[in-house]
């Protein structure tokens, strides 16, 4: 009697004899970077410390490329900007205690992106573990207790022999959507111990498919087909899933206009007469999207930056496509299909009738002239004249990362992010800090385009160690520095809601010769030499920093009207 599922694979005699002869001066680390390498990992990210010390030394071992970041959130933020590049997971190999929780804001970043990142931490030896007291040095009663409320999964390793399995397992969880951050901690003797297992081989962690249920893509295509007025909110979860080509195919067989979320941006073609670009702060766009029969939402929560700030208020049918399923229908009733993006458009595509509508272009077109009036009126042609000269400046098909500064705050709205995974943010979790070293990340995955970091003074004081790093791995970074005296946004913020700031105004360095101090070439630039300038540095191989000394205002909210 033949059962398929009793078949497995024979090794072969030489697989065998290596197998029966490990090769010497192996130990737990070694299983750690077989474990990697088996699964496809090609570059690391991290920063050692003493109870890691087994991963680090079995990397010189290894074929693993590693990047060595100066501190352990920048290399979060690094790897997470790897993972939305690639679409990998991004290995993150950290040290326990201080090391690892130092990681925490920039895995949330990750975890609110959907950006895949395999952090590997250290523990204290097996005897500290559960919350023993030992006073180990950097113990923690339960450190995994610190990652649970923010990565995706968690997996403690007590053996040698269940390091390649729960590597596999958690770069399967990081890579099913919805990709994201996951946490795996060894323990310091578990790594340094010798061993004699088997080198660790090519390895099977293939990502659930998330299909979506096939009767709730036929109601939804009968609405969609049925719909007098249909609109698509774009959000990352295309981005994320590579289903940007699907999305104009949908957008176009409906004629239905599409807005992207600040997450989403790209998506769409930011030129499209389908294109109701990114202004989702805008009282007209809200209008616009409320009028809709049926809404389309398509990876995206709509959640406080998605719905002007909670003040959406839908009145049609919504059809909400989500992976994460804790956001579906978290924040408005709707036919929800849990699913990966990419799958459920390929399922309404292929259901949906054609239908067409020639007033659609023309609806966009006066959208988008009342929000250029709107903006037209409150004087910000400075504000605007920056985001024209870097987006001339920056090559069309290169990344840019921004940090929570207020020029990021007009690329969520106003920027054309000209391909779809080009554009980054810190807008998921919204920390300070993310720009610079994400960068990093993203020239350490593809070294033939020049990458944009954008930093407010205040963002770039957290990553200025980072300078280093360039220089040390000849990083293709330009970083522009928007250099205004303190935290802009902030100031702003509170001089609105009280009319005067605090704690916002900051004492800072000559970034230029900062940079220079590093190796680092540095340009102090002006709003008139702006696109010369950047452009000219993002052509020079290597890093670069371009300074624009520079007061920035943000356009007025409409959420508070």
């Amino acid at each position: 009697m033949n059962h398929d599922h009793d078949l497995v694979l024979r090794p072969t005699d030489q697989q065998t004899a290596a197998a029966l002869n490990p090769p010497d001066g192996r130990n737990g680390g070694d299983l750690v970077v077989e474990a990697l390498a088996g699964l496809g990992a090609t570059t690391v990210f991290g920063l050692p410390g003493q109870h890691a010390l087994g991963m680090f030394d079995a990397l010189r071992r290894s074929s693993l490329r590693y990047v060595g970041l100066r501190v352990e959130n920048n290399a979060g933020f690094a790897a997470d900007a790897y993972g939305r590049i690639t679409g990998e997971a991004a290995p993150l190999l950290l040290s326990t205690g201080p090391g690892a929780l130092t990681s925490l804001a920039a895995l949330q970043e990750a975890a609110a992106a959907s950006a895949p990142v395999l952090a590997i931490g250290s523990q204290v030896p097996t005897a500290g573990l559960g919350g023993g007291r030992h006073g180990y040095l950097h113990e923690l009663p339960d450190q995994a207790a610190s990652f649970r409320g923010v990565v995706k999964s968690v997996h403690t390793v007590r053996a040698q022999s269940q390091i390649p399995s729960a590597i596999a397992e958690a770069w399967k969880s990081a890579l099913t959507a919805p990709h994201g951050p996951v946490w795996v901690e060894i323990p310091q003797d578990v790594l340094l111990a010798e061993t004699r297992l088997p080198v660790v081989t090519a390895m099977d962690a293939t990502p659930d498919g998330l299909p979506p249920r096939p009767e709730l893509t036929a109601v939804a295509a009968d609405l969609l087909s049925k719909a007098a007025r249909p609109a698509i909110i774009a959000g990352g979860g295309v981005v994320r899933a590579d289903a940007s080509g699907k999305l104009r195919a949908l957008a176009e067989k409906l004629d239905a206009p599409v807005v992207t979320t600040f997450g989403g941006k790209g998506a769409f073609p930011w030129t499209h007469p389908l294109s109701l670009q990114s202004w989702l702060e805008d009282r007209h766009t809200t209008d616009f999207l409320e009028d809709a029969d049926v809404l389309l939402v398509v990876g995206s929560g709509l959640g406080e930056l998605s719905s002007n700030y909670h003040t959406f208020k839908p009145r049609g049918r919504v059809i909400q496509i989500e992976a994460d399923l804790g956001k579906l229908e978290s924040n408005h009733p709707a036919l929800g299909i849990h699913a990966d993006a990419r799958l459920a458009l390929q399922a309404l595509l292929e259901t949906v009738e054609e239908r067409a509508d020639a007033t659609a272009p023309d609806r966009v077109r006066e959208l988008l002239a009342k929000v250029a009036d709107r903006i037209a009126a409150q004087e910000l042609t400075l504000e605007q004249r920056v985001l024209a000269s870097v987006r001339r400046a920056l090559p069309a098909h290169s990344p840019s990362f921004w940090d929570m500064t207020i020029l990021a705050y007009w690329a969520w709205s106003a920027f054309d992010a000209g391909s779809p995974n080009t554009m980054h943010s810190a807008q998921g979790a919204g920390g300070l800090g993310y720009g610079f070293p994400a960068a990093l990340g993203a020239a350490a995955a593809d070294p033939t385009r020049p990458v944009l970091a954008v930093s407010g003074d205040g963002g770039a004081l957290y990553s200025v160690a980072e300078l280093a790093t360039a220089r040390q791995y000849d990083l293709n970074v330009t970083w522009l520095i928007v250099d205004d005296g303190g935290y802009g946004i902030l100031r702003e913020y509170m001089t609105d809601a009280f009319g005067e700031p605090t704690a916002t105004e900051l004492t800072r360095p000559d970034y230029v010769a900062l940079a220079e101090s590093f190796g680092v070439p540095g340009v102090r630039t002006s709003p008139e030499t702006l696109e010369a300038d950047l452009a000219k540095a993002l052509t020079a191989p290597g890093p670069s920093v371009v300074v624009l000394p520079a007061l920035l205002r943000t356009f007025a909210p409409t959420h508070l009207d």
